[in-house]
């Protein structure tokens, strides 16, 4: 028989069915279909050539890798951020934040997230230097944030810097006369008060007030104390014995609050030292 025309075949015995023996090739041709309602189960060293298959591979990232092959991946290049400048601002002010680092085109979006409320804010404007050079300018509310800079091809990349949004020192006593006090008097008492969100620091920028060791005459530095303890609301007391100069003099020096962010106000103050008469007059 060249030629067998059944609607089923089925087991005489069992539940399985061979067709042909080892060597022998059955075939099914091109315009006829074969359903398989189950599972296929190719035995070792048999299964579908790659090449009988209708899609014999498949595409990643643009590359087509044939099946059972291989394909070496390129990484996505993703941005860098290397340094933010300035990382202190103060609140609500529009700042421009220079932002260096790799592989920025242009132009990024650029956002600030709150560390501490999850909170993001979008720059307001953004200018593309070159692709290790941005600038992003942000206005925020007091906190900590990192910067989130996105490529167009989004590609992105979150900082690892932070900006620190704070409200820097400022000075409760006013610029000017401290005072006048004379020659040789016990200053005591003297006070100057500054204040920020964090504990603030009081130190003199200048030398007439606090440097030691000088004895000139009439005296150039006063010699006295400033002393206190950071705080918020820092009060730092100038204090010790007035240096007596041979004529009325005015020492001007300058004062600087620091805060624990780093930020500073200077403010200029002056003492005068008054010298009273002490020869004797004798009128005929």
């Amino acid at each position: 028989m060249s030629e067998v025309k059944v609607n089923k075949v089925s087991p005489r015995s069992g539940t399985g069915v061979q067709l042909g023996d080892a060597g022998d090739t059955v075939t099914v041709p091109a315009s006829a279909n074969l359903t398989v309602g189950g599972t296929l189960t190719a035995t070792t060293g048999g299964g579908i050539q790659n090449a009988a298959l209708a899609n014999s591979a498949i595409t990643i990232n643009g590359s087509a890798v044939s099946l059972g092959g291989s394909v070496t991946i390129v990484g996505e290049t993703r941005p860098t951020v290397t340094g933010l400048s300035p990382t202190i601002f103060a609140p609500s002010t529009p700042t421009a934040i220079t932002i260096t680092g790799t592989n920025f085109a242009a132009t990024p979006l650029v956002s600030a997230q709150n560390t501490s409320t999850g909170l993001v804010t979008v720059a307001t404007a953004v200018s593309f230097t070159s692709s290790t050079s941005i600038s992003a300018t942000v206005s925020l509310a007091a906190g900590t944030y990192k910067l989130y800079v996105e490529n167009p091809d989004g590609n992105a990349v979150l900082t690892t810097q932070t900006l620190t949004v704070s409200v820097g020192p400022s000075w409760t006593t006013s610029a000017g006369s401290l005072g006048t006090f004379a020659a040789g008097a016990s200053i005591s008492g003297l006070n100057v008060v500054a204040s920020s969100d964090t504990n603030v620091t009081v130190t003199e920028v200048t030398s007439p007030l606090t440097l030691t060791g000088n004895t000139d005459t009439p005296a150039s530095t006063m010699n006295l104390t400033l002393s206190g303890t950071p705080a918020t609301t820092a009060t730092y007391t100038i204090s010790g014995t007035a240096p007596t100069p041979t004529s009325e003099t005015t020492y001007n020096f300058t004062l600087r609050a620091t805060d624990a962010d780093g930020q500073t106000t200077d403010r200029a103050f002056s003492i005068t030292i008054s010298v009273g008469i002490t020869e004797g007059m004798q009128f005929n």
